[in-house]
């Protein structure tokens, strides 16, 4: 039998991913919504991330050319302690949950690992970073279940946990319904332990006073801050 040819290109991005456990606690806070809002389309739990930059579509050889300088990287990055916190939208579409912890470190990650991007000579969306779970998604009539299940979130503080590693990922809608579907092209370990080095550093900038825009997630709470390319 023939094998089916593989695809030239892939959706890829670079992400960090809670554990089990905090995905768990989660899950389990979102029980109530889950039943209630049944036509959500809720991502799996599985595919939960923390996308530090979104590559798009690229051609394979291009993504497989990122392997070995984001190896690099992780190898001297120190791992971050960060939790899930509460739920918000982006504009009643985009149900998410919040991140807090070292919002600082984080920005400064997907900051290295977008410049080690660009060094590869790939061009790639330059978004601005706002580090959040996407949860699940609004179908098109439906114009109020994202803003009534991101209520179930209120009060929600999961328990810190440490980014254990750094992921290149690939996404496909192919051979299936729903949203799509992720799986590690490759994970690199981050540098962990009492005896890792922090080259960050200290933040003497004054803190934002500005208010987000409506949809968007709180950036004193949700680490909203853009990630600038290098001049």
């Amino acid at each position: 039998m023939t094998e089916p040819p593989q695809p030239a290109t892939q959706h890829a991005f670079i992400a960090l991913a809670p554990p089990d456990d905090a995905k768990n606690e989660l899950a389990h806070t979102l029980g109530r919504a889950y039943t209630a809002y049944p036509d959500l389309r809720w991502n799996r739990i599985e595919d939960w991330h923390i996308t530090l930059a979104f590559l798009g579509e690229l051609p394979v050889q291009t993504v497989q050319r990122l392997r070995s300088p984001l190896a690099d990287l992780a190898a001297a990055r120190p791992s971050l302690e960060l939790s899930l916190r509460g739920g918000g939208h982006f504009d009643e579409r985009v149900l998410w949950s919040g991140i807090e912890g070292d919002l600082e470190g984080l920005h400064e990650l997907a900051e290295a690992v977008r410049a080690r991007v660009r060094d590869c000579g790939v061009v790639f969306p330059e978004r601005l970073l706002r580090p959040h779970l996407t949860l699940a998604r609004a179908r098109r009539y439906d114009d109020a279940s994202v803003t009534a299940a991101a209520a179930c979130l209120d009060g929600f503080t999961g328990r810190p946990w440490q980014t254990d590693r750094l992921h290149l990922v690939g996404s496909t809608t192919s051979g299936h319904p729903g949203p799509r579907r992720y799986r590690d092209i490759d994970a690199w370990t981050l540098v962990t332990g009492a005896g890792e080095s922090d080259t960050r550093e200290p933040d003497t900038r004054e803190p934002d006073a500005g208010q987000p825009e409506p949809g968007e997630p709180d950036p004193k709470r949700s680490g909203l801050r853009p990630v600038h390319p290098r001049p």
